[in-house]
């Protein structure tokens, strides 16, 4: 009897990982799919950098008024019901995004990816918590190998979009597309999930271990300064690579977005062997390598004369980029009693960088040309290296539980 239960156990936390997975690789495919035509949007719209940063500072509102409340969210209806609700709102936000690129109208524009924003907010936070769990059942490292399926998504998203923007293909087309492959993955793949493990996880938790109490426990704070600089690096070169290469290097609109595939397929390959990395090395070490590697990418893919250099700097970028959000989870997460609240914590905080900061950069490309800006996120970057320290896993008892007064450090 209880071997049949574990073999079922292990069945249903393998059909879970997977099930992470291919959550996480749609979501990458859905940013991808319309980072990768950014410069198509700004064609059709015929609208400036920061104007087009403007657009993009809706789809960030819409996903910090949504991650702020995406645990509560979470803890009643579980992980599976907020996927499906987030991704269909993604999908209807798309719809709107496409009718309103062929009607040429801005307003309409900004609109759906402010209800875009709220759908992909909500969806990343839920598949990190799933994640963060199945992580824990797993007892090894994984988080890094969802990443990677968001990156990997995102290469096929970035690839599909230089393909169908050589071929001429309009981007409402391509976005309809996009949406019904959403449906299809937000209606079957949380059947998967583990059966409400989140909203067990938060109903059980002592009071004081929920949202507010996550929000001032300091450790958990650190982790998330040091996401919200390292995502800013992720996140500004999802958003404007493309755009910097057109403008910058005087590329077509085709490699400006097969340099971006090129950045999302270094941080894909990174994830992918990430796991093995940080447990050989530890997470401290490879943040603080990882932070350096990113430095030396962008500096070189800014300052670089010609695009193959460029093309070099992009993937150390790429490879710098790759890790820090995961392993921020993943340290979130160390104490599974209170790991729904702090990876909800930790994920505001990181897209608060990941969604504010490009939109930012738009408006400083407005002053010195997007190309040059990009140099900004230096700081960043350094922040990140300097605080490093905060994600050093949390001490264990000799039971293999956390030790209570690990959490302030």
């Amino acid at each position: 009897m209880s071997t049949n239960a574990g073999t079922e156990q292990h069945v249903g936390l393998t059909a879970a990982a997977a099930a992470t997975f291919v959550v996480f690789g749609i979501n990458g495919l859905v940013f991808a799919s319309w980072a990768a035509r950014i410069p198509a949007v700004t064609q059709t719209l015929q609208i400036t950098s920061g104007q087009m940063g403007t657009l993009l500072l809706c789809t960030a509102v819409g996903s910090l008024l949504a991650l702020p409340a995406a645990g509560l969210v979470v803890g009643r209806v579980g992980t599976a019901n907020t996927v499906r609700f987030a991704g269909l709102l993604a999908a209807a936000a798309g719809v709107g995004i496409a009718m309103s690129l062929s009607a040429t109208s801005i307003a309409g524009t900004a609109v759906s990816l402010f209800f875009f924003g709220i759908g992909i907010g909500l969806w990343d936070v839920a598949q990190n918590i799933e994640g963060a769990d199945v992580e824990h059942k797993l007892r090894r490292t994984i988080m890094p190998q969802f990443h990677a399926a968001f990156s990997g998504g995102a290469f096929v998203g970035a690839l599909v979009g230089a393909g169908l923007s050589n071929l001429g293909v309009n981007l409402p087309l391509h976005l309809l597309v996009i949406v019904a492959v959403v449906v299809l993955v937000a209606i079957v793949a949380p059947r998967f999930f583990l059966p409400n493990i989140s909203a067990a996880s938060l109903a059980g938790e002592p009071k004081a271990a929920k949202g507010p109490s996550a929000w001032r426990d300091r450790r958990t704070l650190l982790i998330g300064v040091v996401v919200l600089g390292a995502t800013l690096t992720e996140g500004a070169g999802n958003d404007w690579i493309a755009k910097a290469s057109v403008d910058g290097l005087g590329t077509s609109e085709s490699t400006g977005a097969l340099m971006f595939a090129l950045f999302v397929l270094a941080m894909t390959a990174m994830r992918f062997l990430g796991g093995r990395v940080i447990d050989k090395y530890g997470r401290v070490v490879v943040l603080r390598a990882s932070m350096a590697a990113a430095a030396v990418g962008l500096g070189l893919f800014v300052l670089a004369p010609n695009i193959w250099l460029a093309g070099i700097g992009a993937a150390l970028w790429g490879i710098g980029a790759a890790l820090a959000f995961p392993m921020g989870m993943s340290a979130a997460s160390d104490d599974p009693r209170h790991s729904a609240a702090r990876v909800s914590v930790v994920s505001t905080l990181g897209y608060i960088s990941f969604l504010a900061g490009p939109p930012l950069l738009g408006y400083l490309g407005d002053l010195t040309g997007i190309h040059t800006a990009l140099l900004a996120i230096m700081a960043p970057i350094l922040l990140a290296l300097l605080l490093a320290g905060a994600a050093r896993p949390l001490p264990m008892t000799h039971g293999g539980s956390v030790r209570a007064s690990a959490g302030r450090e």
